[in-house]
């Protein structure tokens, strides 16, 4: 049975700053390598559809769990909505 456990990354950022939680952010982003990363543009125009969308809570996908900031930045994801906005 344990080997359906999974392991939540997110459970423990209550004992982060939301500074801390944003300098992590951005040196992920900072560290995606060129060809994983979606040109500035693209990221921008993901980020607005995202903003507009009736499923983020506080940077979070409610379909998906992803942090849509890291989402967006990743050439290979796309939006988990059925009618997927990008």
């Amino acid at each position: 049975m344990s080997e359906y456990l999974r392991i939540c990354r997110k459970c423990l950022l209550y004992e982060e700053t939301e500074e801390a939680f944003r300098e992590k952010l951005a040196g992920y982003l900072a560290n995606l390598d060129d060809d994983d990363r979606v040109d500035q543009a693209t990221y921008e125009a993901r980020l607005t559809k995202c903003s507009e969308c009736e499923h983020i809570l506080n940077g979070m996908c409610r379909l998906c769990g992803c942090f849509v900031e890291l989402r967006a930045a990743i050439k290979v994801r796309k939006c988990p909505d059925v009618e997927r906005r990008w």
